[in-house]
């Protein structure tokens, strides 16, 4: 049996395992297999949505992909600077 394949993790900065797939077509599917763990994916995943609906962001659209290729560079730490705000707010404790 195969041990998963691991990746230094650009986001978390360790070998980690990567990712079973290309998660988007072209060079920066590449670069998120070659650099991102499975685990930093699965943090983006959740973190996603909050973007889209923020922004009311049509991913069919080139300005919609682009926006979030750019939100995913600073997630992941490809590109320098902050992530957008969004309308997110944490639930309360108590």
């Amino acid at each position: 049996m195969n041990a998963p394949r691991t990746v230094l993790c650009k986001k978390h900065g360790q070998e980690l395992p990567g990712l079973p797939f290309k998660p988007l077509p072209g060079e920066f599917g590449q670069l998120i297999f070659d650099n991102v763990s499975m685990q930093a994916w699965k943090e983006w995943l959740q973190v996603s949505p909050r973007y889209i609906n923020t922004y009311k962001m049509d991913l069919q659209s080139d300005e919609g992909k682009e926006f979030m290729k750019k939100q995913m560079r600073i997630f992941f730490g490809f590109e320098e600077g902050e992530n957008v705000d969004t309308a997110w707010v944490p639930p309360s404790e108590g």
